[in-house]
This record gives structure tokens, C-alpha cells and sequence, in this order.
């Protein structure tokens, strides 16, 4: 570190670093105590041929998404979802390019359903964790870190729609038609890779979220 005529240090940036660490400024994520783990990871090969997810023990995560998603890409087109911000078809970012779902909320999905199980498989899940408190309702922006340091971002709320239920209607008749308003509330979130890396079912995730308060505009 140089110094100047009195003695003292003057900072100097190594090259590549972005002007927002130049004097240490604050994070604007606050690292949790709350450490989910890994439980189930999936992938939709074709979702106009099914929305069933085929499980894998690891997954790669890319700036596409996982290889082979049908969700993914960098870009999409626009959706119902967005229909007030875009004509339908649009090219937009894919900020939808993973379902993460919880372990503890599918439980209670598969019980409003009449079933003692509800493979994630049906909903399309890219990822189920555990251990995560009223993870449907994460703030949208929250991070997910994973033990390799790869880091999905919580894009929002995974709105439940009805194509889950042909799915699991074929396995078990009748449940399918109850799962748009079992999964009211717990259908989990979407998100896009932010860092890319490999997650294996067993690897811990650590919460982080945005160091806000509440918006008050509403």
C-alpha cells in the first residue's frame, strides 16, 4: 500500500474490483442463522410433454439454469405471469429458471391432497429444501448460498396453477384436482443462478436477505 507525505496509507483498488468495495462499504444482504439442506434436485426434460421432473443426486448450476431444464435459458418468452407488463411472447430475462419448493411445505400440499406423500417430481421442483421457516414467503431478492459458494436469487412467490394436477392425477386419480388450492401459500419459490457451481442432495444452503425494511407504500 503506498503512503502519502505525511505517512499515511493511501488505498489503492486492485484492478478488477468493483468501485462499491473501495472504503469497505456496507453489504446490502445480511447472512442468516438459518441453514436449509438440500434434499431432492430435478429436472423437466420437456414441459410440453410432461411437467414431471426427472430427480438427479446433483446438479449443475449454470447462468442458464440447470443443463437440460426446460426452464431454462438467459432469456424467455413472456408468460401469463407478466401479462401486465408485456405482450405475451415477449423476450424477456428468465428470472424463472428454477422451482425451489420445501420439504416441509410439500408435506402439508400432500396431506390437503388426500396423500401421504407428494413426490416433487409432479410440481416440476428443480430443488426441495428443509429447514427454511414459511419458505414460500422468502423476501423476493433473498439469497441461497450453497456449500461451493454458487448462489441462486429469489426471483418471488410460485403462484400454483393447475398443471400439476394432470400429473399426479395419472399416479393418484383425484388428488391432482386439489393441489392449485392445497399448495395456496406453499408452492415455493422461482429463481436464476447468480453464481454458478454443482449442488449434491445432503449439501447445506445458508439464507441470505435483503437488509430492508418493509415497503409502506402500500
Amino acid at each position: 500500500m503506498e503512503q502519502d507525505a505525511s505517512g499515511g496509507d493511501i488505498y489503492t483498488p486492485t484492478m478488477g474490483q468493483a468501485p462499491d468495495d473501495i472504503g469497505g462499504g456496507m453489504p446490502a444482504l445480511i447472512k442468516t442463522d438459518v441453514v436449509g439442506e438440500v434434499v431432492w434436485l430435478g429436472a423437466v426434460p420437456d414441459r410440453d410433454a410432461s411437467l414431471r421432473s426427472v430427480p438427479m443426486t446433483q446438479a449443475d448450476l449454470t447462468y442458464a439454469g440447470i443443463p437440460g431444464e426446460a426452464h431454462g435459458g438467459l432469456t424467455r418468452a413472456s408468460c401469463s405471469r407478466v401479462r401486465t407488463q408485456y405482450k405475451r411472447g415477449t423476450e424477456i430475462r428468465n428470472v424463472r429458471q428454477l422451482c425451489v419448493m420445501s420439504q416441509e411445505e410439500l408435506a402439508q400440499i400432500a396431506a390437503d391432497c388426500g396423500l401421504d406423500h407428494l413426490d416433487p417430481a409432479y410440481a416440476g421442483a428443480s430443488l426441495v429444501l428443509r429447514g427454511i421457516p414459511d419458505f414460500t414467503h422468502l423476501p423476493p431478492s433473498s439469497r441461497l448460498q450453497f456449500a461451493d459458494g454458487s448462489v441462486i436469487v429469489v426471483d418471488m412467490e410460485n403462484h400454483p396453477c393447475h398443471l400439476p394436477a394432470k400429473v399426479i392425477n395419472a399416479d393418484h386419480p383425484g388428488a391432482g384436482d386439489r393441489f392449485k388450492a392445497a399448495a395456496k401459500d406453499k408452492r415455493g419459490v422461482t429463481a436464476w443462478v447468480e453464481r454458478e457451481g454443482r449442488v449434491h442432495i445432503g449439501d447445506p444452503v445458508t439464507l441470505h436477505v435483503p437488509g430492508q425494511r418493509v415497503w409502506a407504500g402500500a
